[in-house]
């Protein structure tokens, strides 16, 4: 099994990081703008409170959604102080983010475990904290093992796939897939979802309140990342898994920070620490995310729990990050306006 040595080619160009003075955490706060629910959670218990609360680091969550924090950071691009010194976002949001130049480089004097991180995986604007790639999940008890995207609008399942909501970009490249585009032609994924839509999916707003779906038999069928499929296992829920025929699609998750952040020198701790490789298997044994970091070496049993074999990464779909940048707000117009509405 392998999870992380071939993956993505994804990380684009891995630029040079630059070296320069550190700026030292002396206590104080950080503002951490992030999801809620279990990542949050593994945040406090792997991150803050082992390694940043005996530093004095005082850590303020914003929680909220990635289009949230986006828009944050669009609205507060020209303000000399800006609300956030950390902010959490997927690869493809953090691209389209970094495009706008609102963020710092990340300096190596300053985030020490950067140097243990795969190379592949880095970028100059951004730490990749934690990988995975999605897949479908579905309920072996009611679901015969699906093969694609296009299973979703079979009749007999109508009303039993389940949609998380803020994954609407990765579940429009899947649809993309399947009707015949590409990562880098969206278009074919308009008339699917539509098509989707009279198969009246149910749409979650959280991955926790999707696996409540999945756990009373609501829904039997959805697409996820691979690392939320293992802990819900992990936890009892009757699931199991499959790269569908169009190819998983990897999603590195990644923090950056602010140009305008008032709290730097804590905010580079914050992305240290989140490098570190204790933190990083406590979210692999948890939540089933790979590590990022050359350092965090997985049990076996762990490995092939959330790893992929050679054949299946062989069919890893990389995102095109340039053409997701372009067209980001107009699939999200369309999600919410035709998809949803």
């Amino acid at each position: 099994m392998i999870s992380r040595r071939s993956l993505l080619g994804a990380a684009a160009a891995a630029a040079t990081i630059p070296a320069i003075s550190p700026a030292r955490a002396d206590g104080g706060q950080v503002v951490v703008s992030t999801w809620g629910g279990d990542y949050a959670d593994l945040l406090a218990v792997n991150v803050e409170k082992p390694i940043l609360d005996p530093k004095g680091i005082e850590i303020i969550h914003d929680i909220n959604s990635s289009d949230a924090r986006k828009t944050k950071l669009i609205a507060e691009k020209m303000s000399r102080r800006g609300s956030m010194d950390v902010v959490h976002l997927s690869d493809t949001d953090m691209y389209q983010m970094a495009k706008l130049g609102v963020f710092e480089d990340v300096p190596a004097a300053s985030v020490p475990n950067l140097a243990e991180v795969l190379q592949p995986l880095r970028m100059p604007y951004a730490i990749p904290h934690i990988f995975s790639a999605q897949l479908l999940v579905y309920n072996p008890d009611k679901v015969d093992q699906p093969k694609s995207f296009t299973d979703f609008l079979d009749p007999k399942y109508k009303g039993r796939v389940g949609i998380p909501d803020l994954n609407y970009s990765v579940v429009t490249m899947g649809m993309a897939l399947a009707a015949g585009g590409s990562m880098s032609n969206w278009e074919p994924a308009k008339k699917i979802l539509m098509d989707l839509k009279k198969n009246e999916p149910r749409l979650y707003p959280s991955h926790e309140d999707l696996v409540q779906g999945l756990k009373s038999g609501e829904i039997w069928l959805a697409p996820e990342w691979l690392a939320r499929e293992f802990m819900w296992k992990k936890s009892g829920v009757n699931l199991a898994r499959v790269v569908p025929t169009e190819g998983a699609i990897p999603v590195i998750f990644q923090a950056s920070v602010p140009k305008n952040a008032q709290n730097k020198a804590n905010a580079w701790a914050y992305l240290d620490a989140m490098l570190n490789a204790k933190a990083q298997l406590g979210f692999a044994d948890r939540m089933g995310y790979g590590p990022t970091v050359t350092d965090a070496t997985l049990p076996l049993s762990l490995e092939q729990g959330i790893g992929f074999t050679p054949a299946e990464e062989a069919k890893f779909k990389t995102p095109d990050y340039e053409y997701q940048a372009a067209q980001l707000p107009a699939i999200l117009d369309f999600w919410n306006k035709d998809f949803k509405g």
